[in-house]
């Protein structure tokens, strides 16, 4: 049962948007589609919105969304569009873009009363299907929860998943599973006794135009609700050697300036912004004269990323006319040495060069993106942080903010051999940065730094870390301590470096990189 609040939010929400999608249930595969985090977060997720329309394209399926909503336990949750329980929906489909929306899918299954381990789930339970970054990097630390995993991207996949489900309905669950388990890019834990030596293969589409990537819903609700997103393109050619995109989109695909323009017009029926979503859209092929197309049909323009270099001029000044308030950038590194490291490929006079062009076209506001604990930093390093940004302070003489992340290493990328640098080691470097840049008026701020351990330990786990998720009741730093002693498990088993000839959890995935490939540049790496 559900609490009438939580059906009243529902029916509040829905009568708020433009374009969600109504369908009668009758002789149709239910799929709740499903995103652990907030609706304001989740609505601005392309990748939500696109498995939104794949799923409702097809005829025979009905595709409703349900979002975590951080409410207590029993209140039950429901689908947005029917307002119908979770556990009514024969399939429940969930995106996982970050490692930490795992305690959020978790918290969903309780409050549903949905068992959390795929060997407790009966003939009448919903079946569980997982997908998105997160888990195309490394299913394993969800392998004992869920069914099944979507490797890569679905566009693809999405219609022989739905024929096989509907040609099984009634079938017993291990049938069904076994069926799955057939699809390519479909990881099915119960039968990957031999995934190792047989991994399952990431799934890309080759032809991006084929497949329209732009908002679906339209919300004011949501971080990006004053515009109409589109994705310009994905992967990204640099492959830095910590980025997870660089290495799990690729290849580099880009749609047409044509398509692109199609899609602008209709978007333009409903909001006067165009967001382009990419990689590093500063780095598409064709980005003039996309920018000034889309200026003449009366778009206004706003973006998802920019890189340094090349970052094109008329591009920073289609954002100015557009009315954009930061300009943002992230040089990643403050060092030539480390940003060298990392494959980065930009230099301080890039930096500095873009910089002056935000503060040409009057910018009020500078956004710098930094990491800290990379392979091989050192305390000159930090230091160039903090000279790069008083640099930068010096050409932009307006407001400057400093994100720091600490680096989380990933698997499939080059630097999944890493080693994770301490939480203190960490803090004590971020501490410099404050003390140096606050009386320079640089706002700093950064992520938590003890759940960017607990990324770090989920993002290269095992199997045993679902089993220590299921003993949590709740989501605190202290429950996932005590839930990783009950099993025996400690956090730096999975922060250390890796050797290279042990076998990693994340090898039940072929990426579509060769191993050869990732050992040469984890090397390159360590030799600087």
């Amino acid at each position: 049962m559900t609490g009438w609040k939580t059906v009243a939010e529902a029916r509040r929400i829905v009568e708020q948007e433009t374009g969600t999608i109504y369908k009668d249930w009758g002789g149709k595969l239910s799929v709740a589609l499903t995103y652990p985090n907030t609706y304001y977060v989740g609505m601005s997720s392309l990748g939500l919105q696109t498995v939104y329309r794949l799923f409702n394209q097809r005829p025979d399926v009905v595709c409703e969304r349900v979002f975590w909503s951080g409410k207590k336990r029993g209140k039950g949750l429901v689908s947005l569009e029917s307002q119908r329980p979770l556990g009514e929906f024969r399939v429940v489909a969930f995106s996982l873009a970050y490692e930490l929306d795992y305690f959020n899918a978790l918290e969903m299954l309780r409050q549903t009363g949905i068992p959390l381990l795929a060997e407790e789930r009966d003939e009448a339970s919903p079946l569980l299907i997982a997908g998105g970054p997160a888990v195309t990097a490394n299913p394993e630390p969800l392998a004992d929860l869920f069914d099944a995993f979507v490797i890569g991207e679905a566009e693809e996949l999405i219609p022989t998943l739905t024929e096989t489900l509907r040609a099984d309905i009634g079938a017993e669950r291990q049938s069904l599973l076994s069926a799955l388990a057939q699809i390519p890019g479909l990881y099915v834990p119960t039968y990957s006794a031999s995934s190792i030596l047989h991994p399952v293969k990431r799934q890309w589409i080759r032809d991006l135009n084929a497949y329209p990537t732009t908002s679906v819903v339209l919300t004011h609700h949501t971080e990006f609700g004053d515009m109409y997103l589109i994705e310009v393109a994905r992967g990204c050619q640099h492959r830095c050697r910590f980025c997870l995109t660089g290495h799990t989109y690729c290849p580099l695909r880009e749609r047409s300036v044509e398509a692109l323009l199609r899609q602008a017009q209709e978007g333009l029926q409903q909001r006067d912004r165009i967001g382009l979503v990419g990689a590093a859209v500063s780095d598409y092929s064709r980005i003039d004269e996309l920018v000034t197309e889309l200026r003449g049909i009366g778009a206004r323009i706003a973006v998802s990323s920019l890189r340094a270099a090349p970052l094109s001029e008329a591009l920073v000044k289609s954002l100015a006319e557009s009315g954009a308030q930061t300009l943002t950038l992230a040089p990643e590194a403050g060092s030539e040495r480390l940003r060298a490291l990392i494959h980065k490929g930009i230099s301080a006079d890039d930096v500095l060069r873009a910089a002056e062009l935000a503060a040409r076209y009057d910018f009020p506001h500078l956004k710098l993106y930094f990491m800290l604990g990379l392979p091989a930093e050192t305390e000159e390093d930090v230091q160039a942080i903090v000279d790069l940004v008083t640099a930068v302070g010096q050409r932009f003489l307006r407001r400057v903010t400093v994100n720091v992340t600490p680096f989380v290493p990933k698997a499939h990328t080059p630097l999944q051999w890493a080693a994770m640098t301490p939480e203190s080691i960490i803090r004590e470097r971020l501490r410099y940065i404050e003390q140096k840049l606050r009386p320079r008026g640089v706002v700093v701020k950064s992520d938590s730094l003890a759940w960017a351990v607990v990324q770090g330990v989920l993002s290269r786990g095992d199997r045993r870390l679902g089993r220590a998720l299921t003993r949590m009741d709740r989501t605190s730093l202290a429950q996932w301590r005590w839930a990783l002693q009950q099993s025996d498990l400690e956090a730096e088993e999975y922060l250390r470096q890796r050797s290279l000839d042990e076998t990693l959890p994340w090898s039940v995935v072929d990426s579509g990189l060769s191993p050869a490939y990732l050992r040469q540049e984890w090397e390159r790496a360590q030799t600087g």
